[in-house]
């Protein structure tokens, strides 16, 4: 089976694969048609792909949709498991909302804007004056109840199962655990409470590629988000369990047997698909 790839990096080693440059999708129509599939698109080409070519696409379009926002994501988090999401507000960013938002929310607590990533548009609100700050930057309203943590999980979720994770620590300037702005990774046991919150989440909304953050409070999961793109620089030799788990995704559920699913090649004849390890 012949694909196309739109990310270089993150399809290196799947064979059977040839990278196009996004932007000169259109010069490529006739390859795309041909190919039986489409691995990483940007976001701006999903709907031209699924709904103009009608091409299978990984990661899932779920996985687009759901992760690209996080309002919609804490939206579809709460009616999965309302029980492990903080609780949140979200709402017009309008001077009456955000008096309301002022008065309802115990401080400290947290801010986001929708659109972000890598720890940045989170906001630590301690005053009048960080809300004020906020306000001036989102588009909308997130605010969200302050857990009293110093580390989060980073569990990496990729077809159909977890393939690893490991614990945040908090950056030493405090309040961020993002690998990005400046927390410390350490390796552990994954709680099973949270690998369980991961997969329900995972396998309920059709997310199959997928970083996910979990807190711990007590014995008591919460989901902040889950990050469509994530890093590896987490876990030794995580790009390598991320393309065997792609391929071994790819080989169980494209099956051109089923012209009805969405997500389709099988790779089972080819003699050059390299050894899972």
């Amino acid at each position: 089976m012949q694909l196309i790839s739109f990310d270089p990096y993150r399809t290196l080693n799947l064979a059977n694969t040839e990278y196009l440059k996004p932007e000169l999708m259109n010069n490529h129509l006739d390859k795309l048609i041909a190919a039986d599939g489409v691995l990483f698109p940007q976001y701006w080409q999903v709907n031209p792909l699924l709904y103009g070519l009608k091409k299978r696409i990984f990661p899932s379009p779920a996985s687009y949709y759901i992760g690209h926002d996080k309002v919609e994501m804490t939206r579809c988090f709460e009616l999965i498991a309302p029980d492990c999401v903080p609780w949140t507000v979200i709402d017009a960013n309008t001077a009456t909302a955000a008096q309301e938002v002022w008065d309802r929310m115990p401080l400290p607590f947290v801010a986001k804007i929708p659109k972000s990533s890598m720890g940045n548009g989170v906001f630590l609100i301690e005053s009048r004056a960080d809300w004020n700050r906020y306000l001036q930057q989102s588009p909308v309203i997130y605010a969200q109840e302050y857990l009293p943590i110093d580390r989060d999980l980073r569990i990496v979720w990729v077809g159909d199962r977890i393939i690893g994770g490991y614990w945040r620590i908090q950056a030493e300037q405090g309040f961020y655990n993002n690998v990005a702005k400046g927390g410390q990774v350490e390796t552990g046991i994954l709680p099973p409470a949270a690998c369980e919150l991961v997969e329900k989440l995972a396998r309920s909304l059709g997310i199959d590629h997928g970083g996910f953050d979990i807190a711990m409070v007590g014995h008591q999961p919460y989901v902040f988000e889950f990050n469509r793109l994530f890093g590896n620089q987490g876990l030794a030799g995580m790009q390598d369990k991320i393309d065997g788990a792609i391929r071994d995704y790819l080989v169980a559920n494209w099956d051109d047997n089923e012209p009805d699913n969405p997500l389709t090649p099988d790779f089972t004849d080819d003699p050059q698909l390299p050894e899972v390890v």
